[in-house]
Parts: C-alpha cells; sequence; structure tokens
C-alpha cells in the first residue's frame, strides 16, 4: 500500500487523477497488480481504474507490463507505481505553475484596469476606452482598478511555490 500523506502530493493526485484515483493510489500495493484486482479491491469500476491508470502511467507515476496467457491468448495487463518519479512530477508541476503565474504577472504589471461598477467584467484600458467607458454588458461606468493586491498576490504565490522546491 503507497501511504500518500504529505498534503502537496495529495493535492497534486487528487488534481491529476481525482478522489477515487487517490483512492486507488493508495490502495495499490507495492508489487504487481492488474486492474481487474484493483476494481475488485476498491470498489471502483473497472473503466476509472483503468483511466486513473493510464494517466499516472502517462505521468510516469506507474508503469506496466503485458502478459499473454498462453491458453486463451488474451493479455493482461501488471500495473505497478513509481513512487520515484512523484517528486519529479511534482517539480515539474511546480516549474508550470510558476511559469503561467509569471505570465500572469507580467500582463497584470503591463496593463491598467477597469472594472464594473456592478461587478460584470474587467478590462485593460485599451477595451474600455473602446467601450467609452462603459459596461459592454450592463452599460454601467467603468472605473479605474488598483491590481496591487492581484500582483502582490502572485509573487507571494511564485515565492511559495519556489520555496517550496528549493
Amino acid at each position: 500500500m503507497v501511504a500518500v500523506e504529505e498534503p502537496i502530493r495529495r493535492a497534486y493526485l487528487v488534481k491529476l487523477v481525482g478522489e477515487e484515483g487517490l483512492r486507488i493510489v493508495e490502495s495499490m500495493p507495492s508489487d504487481e497488480v492488474t486492474d481487474e484486482h484493483m476494481a475488485e479491491v476498491t470498489g471502483i469500476s473497472l473503466n476509472t481504474v483503468r483511466r486513473t491508470l493510464y494517466l499516472l502511467y502517462e505521468h510516469r507515476l506507474a508503469i506496466y507490463r503485458r502478459k499473454r496467457d498462453p491458453d486463451s491468448g488474451w493479455l493482461t495487463y501488471l500495473w505497478m507505481l513509481c513512487p520515484e518519479n512523484f517528486d519529479k512530477a511534482l517539480e515539474a508541476e511546480v516549474r508550470r505553475l510558476i511559469r503561467k503565474l509569471d505570465a500572469r504577472l507580467i500582463y497584470e504589471k503591463d496593463n491598467v484596469f477597469y472594472a464594473c461598477t456592478c461587478g460584470c467584467a474587467r478590462f485593460v484600458f485599451e477595451e474600455a476606452s473602446e467601450a467609452n467607458f462603459l459596461c459592454p454588458y450592463c452599460q454601467e461606468p467603468l472605473e479605474y482598478m488598483e491590481n496591487r493586491k492581484i500582483v502582490e498576490t502572485i509573487e507571494r504565490q511564485m515565492r511559495d511555490l519556489s520555496a517550496a522546491f528549493s
């Protein structure tokens, strides 16, 4: 059985394979197992078990080997987790998130924003001026919106993510 106790790993796995997928991961033995056996053990549908295992395989968190039954010719897939790859996958996800946050930070710093007084939407200056500073959805005025807190939040998130994997 694989115990996924760290909140960051749990959150990553839930994002990747969902709550049922996390139950499957936590129920996996340390040796090879069939998808049918995992469906029986967890009570989760075979399709969900297979989808989860293939998602884990795509992210290099699981491997499989095929074994052909000599009598029937049927292929059996034997699955095994690769817990040693969890940290690498998590680090890759963190790098991806930091890149996205960096792009968002640049966008926030490079633009001036106006927001609808009714809360419909937020617009960059060019869009607001083209609409004569009226919301295109409700025709209420658009007002200047300070985005300093958004910038600070993005910078804090980037620092937190960087610190977690330094």
